[in-house]
């Protein structure tokens, strides 16, 4: 059902009925090592080049959630997902490998809670019975792409975020047990000028907070209605700045209710900078750590919030101004909806 102009709510509740996350050595020392599924000690994963390798982290977190799950590769219709690299080739390789149908996405770092959200559209709708969601990004792969290959040692300012190696999945349910999805919010464009490719928490806070903004108003509810409000990748800058500007917005919410996944999966002393990034983000901590957490019971109703930055190298080169989105999921336990 569309509520508003940009949110819909499920009626019908999809449920999350298993995740699967895996990640790289970095996450591995990271702040949450123990809620993956699989963890890699080698960057390049056995293969010839950061590309294959994501490919293959997109591969490990599809088949960790089928198998997870009490279901059959076969039962499931769609494969939704999509990734940071040129015509997201590592997501569509992956899907040949998987051989379920494909939608193929590019929402940057939002991506994760975009797939998220079209399968429980489908789901709800019961479009498809079984839908796996989900994202994936590699390090060395987004620099390469994105700024300088990792051998050239390059320096980065302060405002600069860690891409993370990995890749997150949910497996999406018209029933079962597991988490509901019980609406989303769909972001619009939002472009603040900013030309500066190495400051995406600035450029894609107004986003986030333009979405959180239109989601309460379109639900009707205030922030208290969530134990968590979680932003994707905004980093130590974006999240201050966002926090500021939800208060000019009359939105009242706690600083230690407002976490960032960015800043969740690495620990202290990690080089990371402003925090984490990548769609493998949002993806790996909400799908491992904030759902482990909801099944023992800690969390019960969270909105997910992923940002993206939608630039290339070259709009950069051309010094265009960076669009920037946000998509909001909420996701809230079985015994509380």
């Amino acid at each position: 059902m569309l509520t508003g102009h940009q949110t819909w709510v499920f009626n019908n509740k999809p449920v999350i009925i298993s995740t699967g996350t895996v990640g790289g050595p970095f996450e591995a020392n990271g702040n949450i090592p123990n809620d993956f599924d699989l963890l890699h000690d080698d960057m390049w994963l056995k293969q010839d080049s950061f590309e294959k390798a994501q490919q293959t982290l997109m591969e490990e977190a599809c088949q960790t959630a089928v198998k997870k799950s009490s279901i059959e590769k076969e039962q499931v219709q769609f494969f939704i997902s999509g990734d940071l690299i040129n015509q997201i080739t590592p997501t569509s390789f992956a899907a040949k490998t998987i051989g379920i149908p494909y939608f193929g996405l590019f929402n940057a770092c939002a991506t994760s809670m975009e797939s998220l959200a079209l399968s429980a559209m489908i789901i709800n709708a019961k479009g498809a019975n079984y839908i796996l969601s989900g994202t994936s990004s590699h390090n060395a792969a987004a620099e390469k792409q994105f700024r300088y290959p990792t051998e050239y040692g390059g320096q980065k300012p302060p405002t600069a975020q860690w891409t993370v190696t990995g890749a997150g999945c949910a497996l999406v349910s018209q029933d079962g047990q597991g988490p509901k999805i019980t609406s989303a919010t769909i972001g619009k464009i939002i472009d603040m000028g900013i030309t500066d490719p190495f400051n995406m928490g600035g450029a894609m806070a107004p986003a986030a907070v333009h979405t959180i903004e239109t989601h309460f108003k379109e639900r009707n509810i205030d922030p208290s209605y969530y134990d968590l409000i979680i932003t994707g990748d905004l980093g130590h800058i974006g999240r201050e700045i966002s926090l500021d500007l939800l208060k000019k917005r009359g939105l009242s919410i706690q600083e230690n209710q407002y976490v960032d996944c960015g800043l969740t999966i690495y620990r202290e002393g990690q080089p990371v900078l402003a925090g984490a990034s990548g769609p493998a983000c949002s993806a790996v901590v909400t799908y491992g750590h904030f759902l482990n957490r909801m099944k023992k019971g800690d969390l019960h109703r969270i909105l997910v919030v992923a940002t993206g930055a939608l630039h290339s190298p070259l709009s950069i080169q051309q010094n265009d101004p960076i669009p920037c989105i946000a998509h909001a999921v909420s996701i809230e336990s079985g015994s509380d909806v």
